[in-house]
């Protein structure tokens, strides 16, 4: 451990160092050149979750020029929402604030990222930056005099586009998709080296596949605050998108529904979850479907287990064939585990699938999870696409539940997280709600992309995704 810090802080001072394991490959790489730029959007409909409210979303795009030992050159693109009322929720800061410590530190990522000497596969290269990027968030809220400091989650989240295009410009730079540069002929370490002793031998060519599924199931995300009915349509937005979720079912064919559930107030989580099943139930009637599957997802809400644990009881009473439908509950509690050592997920782990997601930074969190009885975890491109396939790694060695979640990721960057919902065995569905809430920010990728963003039959065409790199340009 004490040679990993010394090496990132080497690498993001921009000393000439290369891995010092290991003499650098004709096929590794170099950090050339780190530009970035903002885009910004207005959501066409509020989106409620965990008891905030979401408007707008900034994206953090990045471009990244590599270059290898061998002296061929490649050029790569990251994307990510900043998504700072979920990466850095404040009961002190405003949107603005938190929003601006981000950017402040994106500036600083930019920055090492760029001047970073380290050679090697993209992997390696983001294990030894990460050190390195929470030294800044930590010097960032300190000079910055934050309210609170930025939490390790939100500098994973505006690291994560930087990683991306530097995994990017790598499959570029070979030629290949980014699920294809897994194996030991272009990473020069096993597994042993990020995950510990028993991946040794071990590759992520093993966990991903090197062909993407054709088809992956779509999560519609049901926020807190969402129409069920017309009688629930309080303000229609009046641009000629569903307005009700009847209408988003017929209209994108749908069978897979996230619940987001505010928690706090057990009978109003109750019977929202029976209102979205008749509902779901009606519709799915009407098409003649037969299956369909829920997620409940409060958001770190539930005061504690037996919160959960009484909701899920009384939806099995009063709805039996709706609780089935129950295919995992994701994070119910707090996120910081070691906060809260009494929120352990054993008992209602039995009854569905617990997944943890907001509490997932590393493998050590990975583990504490699934000691404290979670048994599934949520794969983010929003946490770097380093941490994706090495969390799903882990995960299958684990024998824990996958699926893909997303932070309302628009553009590129749904398509970064097409592609980890592709490539990974076992992975359940992925979630996908730009479509509903800022559908402005895919208008120039849907007609590139026709099958990831014009949803018919409730699931994305994910064949298409064999391009080079992450496979978005």
């Amino acid at each position: 451990m004490r040679e990993m810090s010394r090496r990132s802080f080497l690498c993001a001072a921009g000393w000439a160092v290369g891995l010092l394991t290991a003499a650098p490959r004709p096929t590794d790489i170099r950090i050339e050149e780190v530009t970035f730029e903002y885009e910004d959007y207005l959501y066409r409909a509020p989106y409620q979750f965990g008891g905030r409210t979401v408007d707008r979303v900034t994206l953090l795009n990045v471009h990244c020029t590599v270059r290898s030992m061998a002296g061929r050159v490649a050029r790569g693109f990251g994307s990510m929402t900043m998504g700072n009322q979920w990466a850095f929720p404040s009961s002190v800061m405003s949107y603005d604030q938190t929003l601006g410590a981000m950017k402040a530190l994106a500036e600083r990522l930019a920055k090492l990222t760029g001047d970073c000497k380290e050679a090697g596969h993209p992997v390696d290269i983001n294990a030894a930056l990460e050190p390195a990027y929470l030294a800044a968030a930590v010097e960032v809220s300190r000079q910055s005099k934050l309210a609170e400091p930025i939490p390790k989650l939100c500098t994973l989240v505006v690291a994560s586009p930087f990683d991306a295009a530097v995994h990017d410009a790598f499959g570029k730079l070979h030629g290949r998709s980014c699920y294809r540069t897994y194996g030991p002929d272009l990473m020069g370490h096993d597994l042993s080296r990020y995950l510990g002793a028993e991946f040794t031998g071990e590759y992520l060519s093993r966990y991903v596949r090197a062909k993407p599924m054709p088809r992956v199931a779509l999560y519609h995300s049901v926020g807190a605050a969402d129409p069920i009915t017309a009688s629930d349509v309080r303000w229609p937005v009046g641009d000629g998108l569903p307005e009700t979720l009847a209408d988003w079912i017929r209209y994108n064919g749908l069978t897979h529904f996230k619940m987001k559930l505010n928690g706090g107030d057990l009978q109003a989580d109750r019977q929202r979850i029976l209102a979205i099943d008749r509902t779901v139930t009606e519709a799915m009637r009407a098409r003649s479907v037969a299956r369909w599957l829920y997620c409940l997802d409060f958001n770190e809400r539930c005061p504690n287990v037996e919160y959960l644990l009484d909701c899920l009881r009384y939806v099995k009473e009063k709805t039996p064939s709706g609780f089935e439908r129950i295919q995992y509950v994701e994070q119910p509690t707090a996120r910081d585990l070691k906060a809260n050592p009494g929120n352990r997920m054993h008992e209602a782990a039995k009854l569905r699938p617990v997944v943890a997601d907001e509490s997932l930074t590393d493998l050590e969190s990975l583990m504490l999870a699934r000691e404290m009885g979670y048994t599934g975890v949520a794969l983010k491109a929003c946490k770097g696409q380093s941490q994706a396939v090495l969390t799903a790694a882990a995960a299958q060695k684990h024998g824990l539940f996958l699926c893909v979640q997303d932070l309302t990721c628009p553009g590129a960057s749904f398509i970064h997280s097409a592609g980890i919902a592709a490539h990974v065995p076992g992975t359940a569905a992925i979630e996908g709600n730009a479509r509903q809430y800022v559908p402005a920010a895919n208008k120039a990728w849907a007609g590139k992309f026709p099958t990831l963003f014009q949803i018919r039959d409730g699931r994305l065409g994910t064949s298409v995704l064999t391009r080079p790199g992450l496979g978005a340009i």
